[in-house]
């Protein structure tokens, strides 16, 4: 390791031992991630930090967030709280990547398990219905998921429907969901499952299982190695 690196790497430490969520701790994270190179090359310092690193270009508005150890939230992420919101929490190593959007809103609430991966650009809006996310769950870019629904009754107009929840969103321990994916209200996704890219998954999936396609149909069950 050279001179160069040795430095940078206490100077590091030093600065995150002050991260978190309000201002001095963001700061904190800015001076630690100076000399990094950006993106996932900035993933060491979630280990540094007793509150893990969040960018300083990171919009945290959100009065009800809980963060576990060693989470990385990275640039341009939104976590949100709209009316009635209710909870946020990011397991331990949990990583929200660039411009992923979290939201909550009329009871609405998120649970992200351990060591989940959640790549740029996913948005997770959980309105009525909670998103429930299970532990080393991998989630590639551009995925959606929405726990609710709007009324379509023809005597009013759209906007002025009910908003409405089948109970929500629920993926187990270990599932894996490609480049996409979009996963509407009352939707359970096995342990283990994994979802193609560019799926749309209305209908359960069952632990272990391979789903394809629009609407995500299972091809095949996941077999252990002989």
């Amino acid at each position: 390791m050279s001179i160069k690196t040795r430095i940078r790497n206490r100077w590091s430490r030093l600065w995150m031992r002050f991260s978190g969520q309000g201002p001095l701790g963001r700061a904190a994270c800015w001076l630690a991630g100076l000399g990094w190179p950006p993106f996932y090359g900035r993933l060491p310092l979630a280990a540094l930090g007793r509150d893990g690193y969040i960018s300083s270009s990171a919009t945290l508005h959100h009065s009800n967030l809980k963060l576990n150890a060693r989470v990385f939230i990275g640039d341009q992420a939104l976590i949100y709280e709209d009316h009635g919101g209710g909870e946020i929490e990011l397991g331990r190593g949990v990583h929200i990547h660039r411009d992923c959007f979290l939201q909550t809103g009329r009871q609405g609430k998120i649970i992200i398990g351990d060591e989940t991966h959640i790549q740029p650009r996913c948005q997770l809006s959980a309105y009525v219905g909670s998103i429930q996310i299970g532990r080393r769950v991998e989630i590639a870019p551009n995925c959606s998921f929405y726990p609710y629904n709007h009324g379509m009754s023809s005597d009013q107009p759209l906007r002025q429907q009910p908003v409405q929840t089948k109970g929500g969103i629920v993926i187990g321990d270990d599932a894996w969901l490609g480049v996409g994916t979009i996963v509407l209200d009352g939707v359970t996704i096995g342990e283990g499952a994994v979802v193609g890219a560019g799926s749309v998954v209305s209908r359960d999936i069952p632990a272990m299982a391979v789903a394809v396609g629009n609407p995500a149909k299972v091809v095949r069950i996941r077999s252990a190695a002989p």
